[in-house]
Protein backbone atom coordinates (compact mmCIF):
# COMPACT_ATOMS: atom_id res chain seq x y z
CA UNK A 1 0.00 0.00 0.00
CA UNK A 2 0.91 3.64 -0.87
CA UNK A 3 0.14 6.76 0.37
CA UNK A 4 -0.71 8.90 -2.87
CA UNK A 5 -2.20 11.98 -3.92
CA UNK A 6 -4.05 12.78 -7.11
CA UNK A 7 -4.89 16.12 -8.32
CA UNK A 8 -7.51 17.04 -10.81
CA UNK A 9 -10.47 16.58 -8.50
CA UNK A 10 -13.09 14.32 -9.64
CA UNK A 11 -12.95 15.03 -13.27
CA UNK A 12 -12.81 12.65 -16.17
CA UNK A 13 -9.63 11.52 -15.27
CA UNK A 14 -9.33 12.00 -11.59
CA UNK A 15 -12.35 10.04 -10.73
CA UNK A 16 -11.33 6.92 -12.75
CA UNK A 17 -7.53 7.02 -10.84
CA UNK A 18 -9.16 7.33 -7.64
CA UNK A 19 -11.15 4.15 -8.09
CA UNK A 20 -8.23 2.19 -9.68
CA UNK A 21 -5.89 3.66 -6.64
CA UNK A 22 -8.85 2.86 -3.46
CA UNK A 23 -9.29 -0.95 -5.44
CA UNK A 24 -5.42 -1.59 -5.49
CA UNK A 25 -5.52 -0.89 -1.39
CA UNK A 26 -4.06 2.34 -1.50
CA UNK A 27 -4.12 5.63 1.06
CA UNK A 28 -5.79 8.04 -1.83
CA UNK A 29 -6.03 11.95 -1.60
CA UNK A 30 -7.97 13.76 -3.86
CA UNK A 31 -7.14 17.40 -3.83
CA UNK A 32 -10.00 19.60 -5.23
CA UNK A 33 -10.90 23.31 -5.48
CA UNK A 34 -14.38 22.41 -4.61
CA UNK A 35 -15.53 21.80 -1.16
CA UNK A 36 -18.97 20.07 -2.87
CA UNK A 37 -16.90 17.22 -3.46
CA UNK A 38 -15.68 16.32 -0.48
CA UNK A 39 -19.28 13.73 -0.30
CA UNK A 40 -18.05 12.26 -3.50
CA UNK A 41 -14.58 11.79 -2.85
CA UNK A 42 -15.42 10.08 0.26
CA UNK A 43 -17.53 7.89 -1.22
CA UNK A 44 -14.83 6.75 -3.29
CA UNK A 45 -12.79 5.78 -0.15
CA UNK A 46 -10.36 8.43 -0.50
CA UNK A 47 -9.87 11.44 1.48
CA UNK A 48 -10.28 14.98 0.23
CA UNK A 49 -7.98 18.08 0.27
CA UNK A 50 -9.80 21.25 -0.31
CA UNK A 51 -7.64 24.06 -1.79
CA UNK A 52 -6.02 25.81 -4.57
CA UNK A 53 -2.96 23.96 -7.17
CA UNK A 54 -1.27 27.09 -7.18
CA UNK A 55 -1.29 27.31 -3.34
CA UNK A 56 2.25 26.18 -2.28
CA UNK A 57 1.49 26.34 1.39
CA UNK A 58 -1.85 24.43 0.67
CA UNK A 59 0.09 22.06 -1.73
CA UNK A 60 3.25 21.55 0.33
CA UNK A 61 1.16 20.68 3.47
CA UNK A 62 -1.10 18.34 0.95
CA UNK A 63 1.70 16.61 -0.20
CA UNK A 64 3.34 15.80 3.36
CA UNK A 65 3.76 11.80 3.77
CA UNK A 66 2.61 11.19 -0.11
CA UNK A 67 4.81 8.29 -1.72
CA UNK A 68 3.68 9.46 -5.04
CA UNK A 69 1.86 12.47 -6.86
CA UNK A 70 0.01 12.34 -9.90
CA UNK A 71 0.28 16.57 -11.08
CA UNK A 72 -2.50 17.64 -13.14
CA UNK A 73 -2.69 21.42 -13.94
CA UNK A 74 -6.10 22.55 -14.52
CA UNK A 75 -6.93 23.19 -18.44
CA UNK A 76 -8.12 26.90 -18.34
CA UNK A 77 -6.74 28.74 -15.71
CA UNK A 78 -8.78 31.94 -16.37
CA UNK A 79 -9.74 33.95 -19.50
CA UNK A 80 -6.63 35.92 -19.96
CA UNK A 81 -2.40 34.76 -19.24
CA UNK A 82 -3.26 31.16 -19.53
CA UNK A 83 0.07 29.86 -20.18
CA UNK A 84 1.35 32.09 -17.33
CA UNK A 85 -0.90 31.20 -14.99
CA UNK A 86 -0.67 27.24 -16.26
CA UNK A 87 2.99 27.68 -15.43
CA UNK A 88 2.84 29.41 -12.45
CA UNK A 89 0.61 26.47 -11.19
CA UNK A 90 3.31 24.28 -12.20
CA UNK A 91 6.22 26.19 -10.66
CA UNK A 92 3.50 25.63 -7.29
CA UNK A 93 3.75 22.23 -7.80
CA UNK A 94 7.25 21.90 -8.02
CA UNK A 95 8.21 23.96 -4.84
CA UNK A 96 5.46 22.29 -3.18
CA UNK A 97 7.50 18.62 -4.22
CA UNK A 98 10.69 19.90 -2.40
CA UNK A 99 8.85 20.99 0.71
CA UNK A 100 7.45 17.98 1.08
CA UNK A 101 9.97 16.03 0.21
CA UNK A 102 7.82 13.61 -2.39
CA UNK A 103 10.16 11.80 -4.85
CA UNK A 104 7.56 10.30 -7.05
CA UNK A 105 5.65 12.62 -9.76
CA UNK A 106 3.78 11.54 -12.50
CA UNK A 107 2.70 14.34 -14.63
CA UNK A 108 -0.12 15.00 -16.86
CA UNK A 109 1.31 15.79 -20.01
CA UNK A 110 0.38 16.23 -24.06
CA UNK A 111 1.66 15.14 -27.22
CA UNK A 112 3.48 18.48 -29.04
CA UNK A 113 4.71 19.12 -25.54
CA UNK A 114 8.31 18.77 -26.32
CA UNK A 115 7.95 21.88 -28.77
CA UNK A 116 8.28 25.45 -27.65
CA UNK A 117 5.99 27.22 -29.72
CA UNK A 118 3.45 27.04 -32.19
CA UNK A 119 1.26 24.68 -29.70
CA UNK A 120 -1.54 26.63 -28.12
CA UNK A 121 -2.27 25.81 -25.12
CA UNK A 122 0.62 22.71 -24.49
CA UNK A 123 2.84 25.09 -24.63
CA UNK A 124 2.60 25.42 -20.55
CA UNK A 125 3.00 22.16 -20.41
CA UNK A 126 6.33 22.48 -22.30
CA UNK A 127 7.34 24.96 -19.57
CA UNK A 128 6.51 22.44 -16.43
CA UNK A 129 8.02 19.50 -17.85
CA UNK A 130 11.55 22.24 -18.24
CA UNK A 131 10.84 22.60 -14.60
CA UNK A 132 10.23 19.54 -13.22
CA UNK A 133 13.16 18.44 -15.05
CA UNK A 134 15.12 20.21 -12.83
CA UNK A 135 14.13 19.13 -10.07
CA UNK A 136 16.66 16.62 -7.72
CA UNK A 137 15.78 13.57 -6.55
CA UNK A 138 12.23 13.54 -7.53
CA UNK A 139 11.55 11.16 -10.12
CA UNK A 140 9.04 11.97 -12.62
CA UNK A 141 7.03 10.20 -15.77
CA UNK A 142 5.83 12.93 -17.92
CA UNK A 143 2.49 11.16 -19.17
CA UNK A 144 2.07 12.74 -22.77
CA UNK A 145 -1.71 12.12 -23.80
CA UNK A 146 -3.05 12.31 -27.16
CA UNK A 147 -6.26 14.48 -28.03
CA UNK A 148 -9.25 14.00 -25.79
CA UNK A 149 -12.45 12.10 -26.93
CA UNK A 150 -14.27 13.71 -24.81
CA UNK A 151 -13.37 16.91 -26.68
CA UNK A 152 -15.37 15.88 -29.58
CA UNK A 153 -18.52 15.96 -26.91
CA UNK A 154 -17.95 20.06 -27.96
CA UNK A 155 -18.47 19.68 -31.45
CA UNK A 156 -22.18 18.14 -30.93
CA UNK A 157 -23.80 21.69 -31.43
CA UNK A 158 -21.90 22.18 -34.95
CA UNK A 159 -22.94 18.69 -35.33
CA UNK A 160 -26.88 18.96 -35.23
CA UNK A 161 -27.59 22.12 -36.45
CA UNK A 162 -24.97 22.19 -39.68
CA UNK A 163 -24.40 18.68 -39.88
CA UNK A 164 -20.59 18.87 -40.56
CA UNK A 165 -17.41 18.64 -38.11
CA UNK A 166 -14.23 20.28 -38.32
CA UNK A 167 -11.45 21.85 -37.06
CA UNK A 168 -8.69 24.28 -39.17
CA UNK A 169 -6.71 21.25 -39.94
CA UNK A 170 -6.48 18.78 -42.31
CA UNK A 171 -8.59 15.66 -42.72
CA UNK A 172 -5.99 13.63 -44.13
CA UNK A 173 -3.50 14.28 -41.05
CA UNK A 174 -2.98 11.66 -37.95
CA UNK A 175 -4.39 12.32 -34.76
CA UNK A 176 -3.69 10.86 -31.33
CA UNK A 177 -6.22 10.33 -29.83
CA UNK A 178 -7.14 9.13 -25.94
CA UNK A 179 -9.96 8.38 -23.75
CA UNK A 180 -9.40 9.24 -20.46
CA UNK A 181 -10.16 6.35 -19.10
CA UNK A 182 -6.85 5.21 -20.38
CA UNK A 183 -5.18 8.12 -19.22
CA UNK A 184 -6.43 7.09 -15.66
CA UNK A 185 -4.96 2.94 -16.10
CA UNK A 186 -1.70 4.78 -17.23
CA UNK A 187 -1.51 6.65 -14.24
CA UNK A 188 -1.88 4.19 -12.24
CA UNK A 189 0.44 1.96 -13.92
CA UNK A 190 2.90 4.79 -13.45
CA UNK A 191 2.30 5.51 -9.41
CA UNK A 192 3.24 2.20 -8.70
CA UNK A 193 6.50 1.54 -10.96
CA UNK A 194 9.43 1.84 -9.72
CA UNK A 195 10.90 4.63 -12.17
CA UNK A 196 13.83 6.51 -11.47
CA UNK A 197 15.07 9.46 -13.26
CA UNK A 198 12.51 11.56 -16.02
CA UNK A 199 10.66 9.68 -18.90
CA UNK A 200 8.32 10.47 -21.29
CA UNK A 201 5.32 7.87 -21.59
CA UNK A 202 3.30 8.46 -24.55
CA UNK A 203 -0.42 7.20 -23.57
CA UNK A 204 -3.20 7.14 -26.88
CA UNK A 205 -5.88 5.21 -27.51
CA UNK A 206 -6.33 5.15 -30.83
CA UNK A 207 -4.70 7.15 -34.19
CA UNK A 208 -7.33 8.25 -36.98
CA UNK A 209 -8.05 11.16 -39.40
CA UNK A 210 -10.41 13.41 -39.15
CA UNK A 211 -12.32 11.97 -42.23
CA UNK A 212 -11.91 8.98 -40.42
CA UNK A 213 -13.55 9.88 -37.21
CA UNK A 214 -15.81 11.93 -38.30
CA UNK A 215 -17.73 9.22 -40.36
CA UNK A 216 -17.46 6.86 -37.32
CA UNK A 217 -19.39 9.73 -35.19
CA UNK A 218 -21.17 10.39 -37.88
CA UNK A 219 -22.44 7.00 -38.25
CA UNK A 220 -23.26 6.86 -34.20
CA UNK A 221 -26.28 9.25 -34.54
CA UNK A 222 -27.35 8.40 -37.87
CA UNK A 223 -25.60 10.48 -39.93
CA UNK A 224 -23.48 8.14 -42.69
CA UNK A 225 -22.53 11.27 -44.43
CA UNK A 226 -20.98 13.41 -41.99
CA UNK A 227 -17.96 15.47 -43.59
CA UNK A 228 -14.74 16.98 -42.12
CA UNK A 229 -14.88 20.44 -43.18
CA UNK A 230 -11.14 22.05 -42.84
CA UNK A 231 -11.96 25.86 -41.46
CA UNK A 232 -9.57 28.94 -42.36
CA UNK A 233 -8.08 30.03 -39.15
CA UNK A 234 -9.96 32.67 -39.18
CA UNK A 235 -12.93 30.73 -39.16
CA UNK A 236 -11.81 28.65 -36.40
CA UNK A 237 -11.39 31.12 -34.47
CA UNK A 238 -14.34 33.40 -34.91
CA UNK A 239 -16.47 30.37 -34.62
CA UNK A 240 -15.29 29.14 -31.09
CA UNK A 241 -16.07 32.92 -29.63
CA UNK A 242 -19.19 32.45 -31.11
CA UNK A 243 -19.45 29.53 -28.90
CA UNK A 244 -18.65 31.36 -26.21
CA UNK A 245 -14.93 30.81 -25.62
CA UNK A 246 -12.78 33.80 -24.57
CA UNK A 247 -10.41 35.24 -27.10
CA UNK A 248 -7.38 34.42 -25.83
CA UNK A 249 -8.28 30.94 -25.29
CA UNK A 250 -10.09 30.66 -28.90
CA UNK A 251 -6.68 31.56 -30.36
CA UNK A 252 -4.56 29.31 -28.45
CA UNK A 253 -6.82 26.52 -29.52
CA UNK A 254 -6.48 28.01 -33.31
CA UNK A 255 -2.77 27.78 -32.80
CA UNK A 256 -3.13 24.21 -31.43
CA UNK A 257 -5.28 23.19 -34.97
CA UNK A 258 -2.19 24.84 -36.63
CA UNK A 259 -0.04 22.74 -34.82
CA UNK A 260 -1.57 19.47 -35.70
CA UNK A 261 -1.63 20.60 -39.06
CA UNK A 262 1.93 21.01 -39.18
CA UNK A 263 2.10 17.52 -37.32
CA UNK A 264 4.39 19.48 -34.29
CA UNK A 265 1.71 17.65 -32.10
CA UNK A 266 2.78 14.34 -33.24
CA UNK A 267 6.10 14.79 -34.11
CA UNK A 268 7.97 13.37 -31.36
CA UNK A 269 5.32 10.47 -30.84
CA UNK A 270 5.73 9.36 -34.19
CA UNK A 271 9.60 9.30 -34.17
CA UNK A 272 9.20 7.37 -31.20
CA UNK A 273 6.76 4.69 -33.17
CA UNK A 274 3.32 6.03 -32.41
CA UNK A 275 3.02 3.57 -29.32
CA UNK A 276 -1.05 3.01 -28.84
CA UNK A 277 -1.38 1.14 -25.66
CA UNK A 278 -4.87 2.72 -24.17
CA UNK A 279 -7.99 -0.03 -25.05
CA UNK A 280 -11.12 2.79 -25.76
CA UNK A 281 -10.92 3.28 -30.29
CA UNK A 282 -12.96 5.51 -31.45
CA UNK A 283 -15.59 2.97 -32.49
CA UNK A 284 -15.94 2.33 -28.81
CA UNK A 285 -15.89 6.00 -28.11
CA UNK A 286 -18.75 6.41 -30.39
CA UNK A 287 -21.47 4.56 -28.15
CA UNK A 288 -20.60 7.41 -25.60
CA UNK A 289 -21.10 10.03 -28.21
CA UNK A 290 -24.34 9.12 -29.07
CA UNK A 291 -25.18 8.93 -25.73
CA UNK A 292 -24.51 12.82 -25.38
CA UNK A 293 -25.86 13.79 -28.25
Amino acid sequence: MKKITITGSLGNIGSNLAKILVAQGHDVTVVTSNADRITDIEALGANAAVGSVSDVAFLSKTFVGAEAVFAMTPPNLGGANIIQNTVNAGKAFAEAFVQAGVNRVVMLSSVGADYDNGTGPILGLHHIEAIYRELENVDVTFLRAGYFYTNFFNDIPLVKHAQIIGGNYSSEVSLPLVHPKDIAVAAAEELNAAVTGKNVRYIVSDVQQPKNYAKVLGNAVGLSDLPWVQFTDEQALEGMQQAGLPQEMAGLYTEMGQGINSHKLTDDFEKQGSPVTGAVKIADFAVEFAAKY
